[in-house]
């Protein structure tokens, strides 16, 4: 792998907000999430559980419930009181809408998909109906007495369920009229609460309605007489979330105490037709309340206040065997949240709503070989200590006003690495070149979208000579454009999987792209085809630990003086692939530890092959060459994060 001196740095604050809702679109096998600062990011499940698209949060919209209905149309509603509809091509709010009953608290669908059901804060339950444009206000049901926080369709679309404090209430949706009210106690096995708040419900199509409460209480409801049938105390706290298979043969809750039970619908004999609902198991996978759940086919789904996103698969569900069947814990983006000025020795953080600009520490050492916190000459793994600490220069939260009209929003930008060009991705598909001149800017030019797409561009990446400027969306592949000429040079061949990282090599303008199923390919731009490794190495393959890997590729890099080496990180590991060593094939150690200093340069050739891996920083958000002998590490360790949130719900022992 070579020596280097290594800025390892944990300075960077990030701390993802908690989860509040997920919803899973089975037509697409989509996962949409939202979170506590109203950020919306969708999942492609078919895609290694990749983070495809993004949402930036607002400060104003506290989202409260998320659904997809017909078409791949995907709302959102919170405490504002709005509805919102999502523009999934060009990432940005497509419209919003007051619902004019205060704060929204449940939202759902029909199982046609083209009405959408909302509960507020007054009592109301207000029915939309989905137009090809837009929603449009149908009538309200019968007001209940307080806040309606749960919503749930029969399947038939002819009843629905609608759970608020103490009662669940089951309208007829012809007339809008409540025809059964089931009181809940708010007792349970000595326990008395103030209110139990009826925190989800879900409607079957035997007619019985399951719900979950604030008194740790699983229920089923007999909605044709309204009466109890069944009761399961799964927590000393809330159970705050619910959500069933298709099939209606499986379902899975989340409590306030970080658990996620799962019950399934088992014969009560082995030779009896006669069925019941068991919980088979818990989990716990959180730390703290599960505020969201979702049940794929395959998979239980859940989020909350300690951030993850948790994935864990159904074993009796899953045909093969293989890494889809892990478990899966997702924490971080699935995109760069950091850039770096290597000549001034610079990062900038990206936070929601601000920027950090540090400057790195330095050390009066020289030399040395991988470090720990900055290292060092002689010993491998040796820290040293900071002549200068790091400098946080700036905290910025305003952006430019001066932007043209015509660029209403930026997915991506990117500076030429001269700095005199800024390469703006627009949501509408296009790329703009802007001039950068001494306090302002002059508009070049503007790349139009694709066979008539408005694909927003998610990655961008320019050429060290400035000369080529690659583009890529989730789904419309990778356009290479002519910077000097100003015109569309070719499109990589398409390939079935969104890029998740891509960067152009010096000299040769190789185009090295990273695809989320853990696929890379090397295209040369001049000669407009993959290159002679490339085809070598998707004729071998990559050895089956590389794919398996279940975090993305989410930044690619080359070192400068050695053209065969391309570096890349995920954030579970930091790679440089050495194309003049042969593959490794999978009767290799992949991730070989380095072989003894003593053995001869034959034997350590012999045993050498072209993916050299360190697993020593992790969580990794960055990591990228300074110079040839210095790279920088940023780390975000999980302690450092938990230690922000709030102290979790406090669990009795046993014997304690």
């Amino acid at each position: 792998m070579g020596e280097f001196k290594v800025h390892r740095v944990r300075f960077f604050n990030y701390v993802p907000s908690g989860i509040r809702c997920v919803a899973y679109n089975n037509q697409s096998n989509r996962l949409a999430v939202s979170r506590t600062d109203g950020t919306v990011e969708i999942y492609n499940l078919s895609a290694n559980y990749f983070q495809e698209k993004f949402f930036p949060g607002h400060e104003s919209r506290a989202t409260e419930a998320l659904c997809w209905a017909k078409g791949q149309r995907l709302f959102s509603a919170g405490l504002n009181g709005e509805i919102i509809e999502y523009d999934l091509q060009a990432l940005n709010i497509k419209y919003s809408m007051d619902a004019f009953g205060g704060p929204i608290w449940s939202m759902a669908a029909s199982p046609s998909g083209s009405q959408l059901l909302v509960g507020c804060e007054d009592g109301s339950v207000k029915l939309f109906q989905i137009n090809p444009d837009k929603i449009q206000f149908e009538r309200n049901f019968d007001r209940q007495k307080s806040r309606i926080l749960s919503l749930s369709w029969h399947p038939s679309g002819t009843h629905i369920a609608a759970g608020s404090i103490d009662c669940i209430s089951v309208f007829d949706v012809k007339s809008g009229s409540a025809i059964h009210k089931m009181h809940v106690d708010r007792q349970y096995m000595g326990v008395s609460k103030r209110k139990c708040i009826i925190w989800g419900v879900a409607f079957l199509s035997d007619g019985t309605v399951i719900s979950v409460d604030s008194a740790g209480k699983v229920q089923f409801w007999d909605s044709a007489t309204g009466t109890l049938v069944k009761t399961h105390l799964v927590a000393n706290a809330d159970v705050q979330s619910i959500a069933v298979s298709d099939q209606e043969d499986s379902f899975v809750v989340g409590t306030a105490e970080g658990t996620v039970f799962h019950f399934q619908l088992v014969s009560v004999t082995s030779n009896s037709s006669e069925k019941q609902w068991v919980r088979t198991k818990p989990f716990q996978h959180h730390t703290h309340d599960v505020r969201t759940v979702a049940h794929s086919p395959t998979a239980l789904i859940s989020g909350g206040t300690d951030t993850h996103l948790v994935i864990r698969p159904l074993m009796e569900k899953v045909e093969v065997k293989n890494y889809d069947a892990a478990l899966r814990k997702i924490t971080f983006p699935h995109r760069r949240l950091i850039s770096c000025s290597k000549k001034r020795q610079l990062l900038l953080f990206q936070f929601s709503h601000h920027l950090d600009l540090w400057r790195l520490g330095s050390t009066v050492a020289t030399g040395g070989k991988t470090s720990g916190k900055f290292l060092v000459p002689g010993k491998h793994g040796d820290t040293l200590p900071l002549s200068k600490d790091a400098d946080h220069l700036l905290h910025l939260k305003t952006k430019v006003s001066k932007m043209p009209a015509f660029l209403r929003s930026a997915v991506q930008i990117l500076f030429s690495e001269d700095s005199t060009k800024l390469f703006v991705a627009s949501n509408q598909g296009s790329l703009h070149i802007f001039r950068l001149l001494e306090g302002s800017f002059k508009h070049l030019h503007t790349f139009q979208a694709q066979s008539g797409t408005v694909e927003s561009m998610c990655l961008l990446a320019v050429s060290p000579d400035g000369n080529w400027l690659a583009a890529s969306g989730t789904s419309a592949g990778v356009h290479v454009y002519n910077v000097k000429r100003l015109k569309l040079h070719c499109t990589v061949p398409a390939y079935n999987f969104p890029v998740t990282a891509l960067a152009i090599a010096p000299k040769t303008n190789n185009l090295v792209i990273a695809h989320s199923d853990q696929q890379i390919f090397e295209y040369s731009i001049p000669d407009k085809q993959y290159t002679e490794w490339s085809r070598t190495i998707q004729k071998q393959g990559f050895h089956y630990l590389w794919l398996q890997r279940d975090t993305p590729i989410t930044h690619i890099s080359f070192h400068p003086k050695r053209p065969m080496h391309i570096l890349l990180h995920d954030a579970y590991m930091f790679c440089i692939i050495d194309k003049s060593l042969p593959l490794p094939n999978d009767k290799t150690l992949l991730y070989n530890p380095l072989p003894p200093t003593n053995e001869s340069d034959v034997i350590r050739r012999r045993t050498a092959h072209a993916f050299k891996i360190s697993k020593r920083y992790k969580p990794l958000l960055f990591m990228d060459l300074l110079d040839e002998r210095t790279l920088v590490a940023v780390e975000r360790p999980l302690d450092d994060i938990i230690a922000q949130l709030p102290p979790p719900i406090k669990k009795k022992k046993f014997g304690t």
